[in-house]
């Protein structure tokens, strides 16, 4: 059995509605939920949105392998309305599932960086992380996830629900 962390966002439509949604097909295709953090909102990360985002991280048992978790996501997220485009970087969206660890391992491939090569700069990402898991080791830095928060340099405001 694998244990996945997933982090969920979004600053489109119904949020909430939409995690529940994203919640269920997980649990259904994905595998059990063992954990999930407090929901969470803040403003946009590295680009200007008019509406906040909301995060959530769940913490799951799968059977799958870290690339056909990779690939349920994606599935699940164009299932409840993502669009991507490519070419404007950052945007608002409806929903993003992103892997930020899959065990205690470290993956690089071509489509899929474990840990998430960006979690330890984005407060919205370490507040949830911190509640669920805060003496978590990272694998790649070798500090705990409450460090990694202590030591961040993000100044955005993260406001638990």
């Amino acid at each position: 059995m694998n244990r996945a962390v997933l982090l969920l966002g979004g600053n489109l439509g119904n949020v909430p509605a939409t995690f529940s949604q994203a919640k269920k097909l997980i649990a259904e295709q994905v595998g059990e939920i063992v954990a999930e953090s407090s929901l969470y909102l803040s403003a946009a990360w590295g680009f200007e949105a008019e509406e906040k985002f909301y995060n959530k991280v769940l913490i799951i048992n799968t059977t799958l392998t870290a690339q056909n978790l990779l690939n349920k996501i994606l599935e699940i997220e164009v299932f409840l309305g993502r669009i991507r485009n490519h070419d404007q970087g950052y945007q608002s969206r409806t929903l993003d599932l992103d892997i930020l660890f899959f065990n205690q391992e470290v993956i690089e491939t071509e489509n899929l960086k474990i840990p998430h090569p960006r979690l330890h700069l984005r407060n919205f990402t370490l507040v949830p992380l911190a509640e669920l898991m805060p003496d978590f080791i990272h694998p790649v830095f070798n500090i705990s996830i409450k460090q990694l928060l202590h030591q961040t340099t993000d100044e955005l405001k993260v406001q638990k629900l």
